[in-house]
């Protein structure tokens, strides 16, 4: 299940990622940079738009339905911009469907791992479910780019074509729904809405929110921030790559520590306050143009990267097996629509102060999300 689960999720990436990686093909054919952009970010678009739904139907119809469908609809999708190549409306519709569609992945894998594994190992489980999501990323950049430069659009959509439609075929064999008492047999709490009992979902989204612009912070501009500091544009790719991977581990390693605290909002805490620190030591090596800039900047990505699983986890435990859908649907949904903003904001910030001081600014935000971490976890667990 797991397997299949980040398998799924990093097909969903590989269609979000591609539009993006298209840029430097699509200017350099003539789109302007601005509309070149505007595809890039229709992907996202479309998954803030049904996030929330696929949550709810996967509550009601369960996982394997959900993954291995959607998986079916993001195929045509992608079949759809691969016809639509040459027209940028069209092509800009198509992705925008196929962001609609791989939403489905999202919230449903996520679910499905909080299903098959135990509490007391669900956190490392996460943190590796959550490797889909560079994994997705790397496996986007090492292709598209080459392949629209080589051959074209087309070619570069071929691979998440063919890769999302054996998908869909190996989750709809492989993927079985996690065993869990009927509707009509559970308990009363554990079917009622979980937003209205408590304000700990809302908090964990709030923290959430905060949370996301440090690391969207980094992943946006951490190339432009060393390519100042006199790296080579190669270079710096390379090791803001490289960054991402180690994040990808460091979410497995505090995936793993909150399995053995018996806590997801104890390390949430300490995350919030870590990414604080390094934010404010960035903006330290930016004022002083300290040599290590490289290491400092791994550091903060693995850091800034690390809350993800731990409060996607927690908001599954909390919502339960009636809600957690539509829970962690929403929990994607406010995570996107603060990244979506992270690049303007802080590009607007960094051309009006420096990297320093949009360092430090963004740095206050875990701050301020510090007293919103709930002091106890909940689970129907």
């Amino acid at each position: 299940m797991l397997t299949l689960g980040v398998a799924a999720q990093a097909a969903g990436t590989l269609v979000v990622s591609a539009p993006a990686l298209l840029i430097p093909y699509l200017h350099a054919e003539g789109t302007p940079l601005t509309l070149a952009g505007l595809l890039a970010a229709t992907p996202t678009f479309g998954m803030v738009l049904t996030l929330i739904a696929w949550g709810a139907i996967t509550d009601r119809v369960g996982e394997r339905v959900v993954i291995a469908g959607g998986l079916v609809l993001t195929t045509l999708a992608v079949v759809g911009a691969w016809a639509a190549a040459g027209d940028p409306v069209l092509l800009g519709l198509a992705f925008v469907a196929g962001g609609m569609t791989s939403a489905s992945t999202n919230a449903a894998s996520g679910r499905v791992v909080v299903g098959w594994f135990p509490k007391e190992r669900r956190g490392l489980a996460m943190g590796i479910r959550q490797m889909s999501q560079p994994l997705g990323v790397t496996l986007a950049a090492a292709t598209v780019p080459q392949l629209a430069e080589s051959d074209g659009i087309r070619a570069a959509l071929v691979l998440p074509v063919v890769l999302c439609a054996v998908l869909a075929v190996l989750c709809a064999i492989g993927i079985v729904n996690p065993p869990r008492p009927a509707r009509a047999d559970a308990p009363a709490e554990h079917v009622a809405n979980p937003y209205r009992a408590n304000g700990f979902l809302w908090r964990i989204h709030a923290v959430s929110i905060l949370l996301v612009v440090p690391q969207f912070t980094l992943s946006t501009y951490g190339l432009v921030w060393l390519v100042g500091l006199g790296w080579s544009t190669p270079a710096a790719g390379l090791l803001v790559g490289a960054s991402q991977f180690v994040g990808a581990i460091g979410r497995i390693l505090v995936g793993a520590w909150s399995d053995r605290a018996g806590s997801r909002v104890g390390p949430l805490r300490i995350v919030a306050v870590s990414a604080a620190v390094v934010m404010g030591l960035l903006a330290l090596v930016d004022t002083t143009h300290f040599a290590a800039a490289a290491v400092f900047l791994v550091v903060a990505t693995s850091v800034t990267v690390a809350d993800n699983g731990l409060a996607y986890t927690s908001v599954a435990e909390a919502a339960g097996p009636f809600w957690s859908g539509r829970a962690l649907g929403a929990q994607n949904t406010g995570q996107f629509i603060a990244a979506s903003a992270v690049g303007p904001g802080v590009g607007a910030l960094v051309g009006a102060l420096g990297f320093a001081a949009s360092f430090s600014i963004v740095g206050v935000l875990p701050l301020l999300a510090l007293p919103l971490v709930p002091r106890r976890d909940r689970s129907h667990d």
